[in-house]
């Protein structure tokens, strides 16, 4: 499915708000309300400049995700998964990438992150129809980071809890920030 011009960008969800928090129930119904809610999370991850998108990010609890970014040849991808299932490589087959790593539910804020540098995720397309994604370098990271999103994790639950807490001190700090208007 393409993302057309007909999404609406919906507010994204930050830390702490309980969404974000909880394991996001499947989709059941296949219908043109599936494909409106995808539409809007590729218009709501293009209007925030992010590469990837899980539905309750704009507070709908549903394992549904969306991305749009390059694999390890940096070739884009871009796409939609339904009820994602991640696969990754066994611990022996593991080559671990350490990379500064984002979320749009956390903004402003980036921290060092080891991730497995290929995944796989199985799951739907918006009528329901099978598919599988296999990702490298970002993509990999990417199909990660959104599931994570959908079992009610965020990256900086991976982090050391002192790191953790640093990141979170820095978003909050950011965030309390008083906006100043230039003349």
């Amino acid at each position: 499915m393409e993302a057309s011009g007909e999404g609406r960008p919906a507010p994204i969800r930050h830390v702490g708000d309980p969404v974000l928090h909880r394991p996001c129930e499947p989709v059941t119904r296949f219908d043109e309300s599936l494909v409106t809610l995808v539409h809007d999370m590729f218009a709501s991850m293009y209007a925030a400049d992010g590469v990837g998108l899980a539905a309750n990010q704009i507070g709908v609890p549903l394992r549904v995700f969306v991305y749009d970014c390059p694999d390890d040849t940096e070739e884009y991808r871009k796409g939609v998964v339904v009820n994602p299932v991640l696969v990754l490589p066994e611990a022996a087959e593991r080559t671990l990438a350490d990379y500064e790593e984002g979320c749009l539910s956390v903004p402003g804020q980036r921290a060092s992150l080891a991730r497995p540098d290929r995944s796989v995720v199985h799951g739907s397309d918006v009528t329901g129809a099978p598919l599988t994604v296999e990702g490298t370098g970002l993509l990999a990271r990417c199909l990660q980071h959104e599931t994570d999103h959908l079992d009610g994790r965020l990256y900086i639950d991976r982090l050391p809890a002192e790191r953790r807490e640093e990141v979170l001190r820095a978003y909050e700090e950011e965030r309390d920030r008083p906006v100043v208007e230039d003349d």
